[in-house]
């Protein structure tokens, strides 16, 4: 979740798969992008929110994490969804390597790069809860917060 765009990204029934929707531009006003991915929750039946956790690759939150924290808390409640927090480290640099090798351009990189390191952060949350013995716990705490045994 960055401060000028949000990659969304939605999972197949199954829970296999992770598939790009779109991305959000923000607005200026915070209320107007949950409303917006509030409703994006609806319309694909969601079942929780994923929210990659903004973190230094020394894995110390970073100075945006407080405010993803915050704002995804608050759309947790006005969507009425349970919500997993997901190491986003180093994703966006992933998604950037995927469009080079799918024959992007630089300049067609924006308005895909946040959708694609949305399907990233999906998909390997996806895969570390379906089957934990093959795929690396990428979840990490918020401070103070306990990461479930």
């Amino acid at each position: 979740m960055g401060s000028k765009r949000i990659g969304v990204a939605v999972s197949d029934e199954l829970g296999l798969t992770a598939q790009p929707v779109l991305t959000l531009t923000r607005k200026r006003n915070h209320r107007d992008d949950m409303r917006s991915l509030a409703r994006l929750c609806r319309r694909f039946s969601c079942v929780g929110i994923v929210v990659g956790n903004p973190l230094h690759l020394s894995g110390e939150a970073s100075a945006q994490a407080a405010k993803v924290k915050a704002f995804a808390d608050e759309l947790a409640v006005l969507a009425g969804l349970p919500l997993h927090f997901w190491d986003e480290r180093l994703t966006t640099r992933e998604a950037h390597q995927i469009l080079y090798q799918a024959g992007k351009s630089r300049a067609e990189h924006k308005p895909l790069v946040d959708q694609v390191a949305a399907v990233l952060i999906l998909q390997s949350f996806l895969d570390g809860h379906r089957n934990p013995t093959d795929a690396p716990e990428r979840r990490l705490p918020f401070d103070g917060e306990s990461v479930p045994e």
